[in-house]
């Protein structure tokens, strides 16, 4: 039964031939179907993929360039920090120096006045800082005391003085001093009972004028004696330094050449300056040549500039190996406006320290141009900001128009932020304002107006209230 059906099957199939080719073919349109629709479809996905793909790719490469860009901003951020922090610690040290010197100073100065009450205070502050000038501190301290009176405590003084620097320069003076004290021992001592020592010198400059060969032996006497007041080793050096005779000019070189204490060898030094002339000058130079007091150096270069001695100032910031003597040299030749001179050592010399001195210098000399050329062109952005730094300090137009020129094309966001403080320094407040405007760094837009908030001006004011009326 069953072979019959499947018989009847086959003879309906074999009868009917365009059934069988319809059936075929629509199996085969069946089969292509998805092929050919998934074509299209599949090359549009496959763009799609690419598309992707190379937006990754440029994405990842944009983002290794600011992680390298990043890493780069840190790296001088760190050095940087570490340069803030070096000149940290140079101010730090300056401002104890500069201490140390107010002390001495006021200390002379209430000497010279007979205040020896506050000149004990002073020198004992002095001493106890434990500084430079310790020597010199507890010899004025003993000088000090001995004017009141204090005659046992002065001789301590003058016992711990060659006990603890025994290579002293002010042991001359002190000797002189302790025999003093010894000699008046036991006799009542009143500051207004001391020898009138102005009007002593005054008859010693009278004798001057009369008999010169009379009074320079006077003038010795007073300039070795230890237990002379300041005051009167000072006029003494002055009548010297006024006189203009070969015996004059020889005790005022050997004092400056150290034959002295060092308080009185500056004094000497700066009237070798003050008198001036081609003997002055030459002994300078030897002084300077000869001693490794850096004190006494800078006292020399001090001296050239009150002198207007450019050529011995270039040649002291040029040769001299002390650092700080250095610097001093090159501080003096900017207030002589020595411009020449200070663009030739910037480009001879490349020790940060030292370039950041000439731009001080260039400041001191009023070198607007140079100025702008190290803001732009200096590799190290230290320098660059102290550049930056000190065109806001000289005010004009010039240095205006500078600063926005540097700001337009400068990238390094510390460098915007110091342009920004050197228009504020200068009052600029329509200068950042334009910034402000115009800027598309969040922070540095902040920057700005913070600025802004704190100036007292109309620019400023109408930009702030602007920012409220919009927000």
């Amino acid at each position: 039964m069953m072979r019959d059906r499947t018989w009847i099957v086959v003879a309906l199939l074999l009868a009917m031939p365009s059934v069988a080719s319809h059936a075929a073919a629509a199996g085969r349109a069946f089969m292509a179907a998805p092929q050919s629709a998934s074509g299209p479809q599949s090359q549009a996905s496959s763009d799609e993929d690419r598309d992707e793909e190379a937006s990754d790719m440029e994405q990842d490469r944009q983002d290794q360039e600011q992680e390298k860009r990043d890493r780069e901003q840190e790296k001088r951020d760190r050095e940087q920090e570490a340069r803030d922090r070096e000149q940290e610690k140079r101010d730090r040290e300056q401002e104890r120096l500069d201490r140390l010197t107010e002390l001495y100073d006021d200390g002379r100065e209430a000497l010279d006045e007979d205040r020896y009450d506050q000149a004990e205070s002073r020198f004992d502050q002095l001493a106890q800082m434990n500084g430079p000038q310790t020597d010199a501190a507890l010899y004025w301290k003993a000088y000090a005391e001995n004017r009141q009176g204090k005659r046992d405590t002065a001789l301590a003084n003058i016992a711990e003085l060659k006990r603890r620097f025994p290579q002293s320069r002010w042991l001359r003076d002190a000797n002189a001093l302790d025999l003093e004290v010894r000699q008046s021992s036991g006799q009542p001592v009143h500051p207004e009972g001391q020898k009138d020592d102005e009007l002593r010198l005054l008859a010693i400059r009278g004798l001057m004028n009369s008999d010169p060969e009379r009074a320079m032996p006077l003038l010795g006497k007073v300039l070795e004696n230890g237990a002379a007041s300041p005051k009167e080793k000072s006029q003494a050096l002055f009548v010297l330094a006024q006189s203009g005779s070969p015996q004059a000019r020889e005790i005022l070189g050997k004092v400056a050449r150290g034959q002295s204490n060092p308080d009185l060898q500056r004094k000497a030094i700066q009237y070798l300056a003050m008198f001036g002339g081609a003997e002055s000058r030459k002994t300078l130079a030897d002084v300077y040549a000869s001693t490794s007091d850096a004190s006494i150096k800078r006292s020399i270069l001090r001296a050239y500039m009150i002198g207007g001695d450019r050529e011995h100032l270039f040649e002291a910031a040029k040769n001299e190996k002390d650092d700080e003597v250095k610097r001093e040299a090159i501080r003096q030749l900017g207030l002589v406006h020595a411009q020449n001179e200070l663009q030739q050592l910037y480009r001879t010399d490349n020790s940060p320290a030292v370039r950041r001195e000439l731009l001080q210098a260039f400041f001191l000399a009023g070198d607007a141009p140079k100025l702008l050329e190290a803001a732009q062109s200096e590799k190290d952005p230290g320098l660059r900001r102290v550049a930056v730094r000190n065109l806001g300090l000289i005010h004009g137009d010039d240095s205006a128009k500078a600063l926005q020129s540097i700001y337009a094309k400068e990238t390094d966001r510390g460098i915007k932020e110091e342009v920004l403080n050197a228009y504020f320094i200068q009052g600029n407040a329509a200068a950042i304002v334009a910034i402000a405007r115009g800027e598309k760094d969040p922070e540095l837009k902040r920057t700005a107006v913070s600025k802004l908030s704190i100036m007292h001006s109309k620019e400023a004011t109408d930009y702030l209230m602007e920012i409220l009326q919009k927000n």
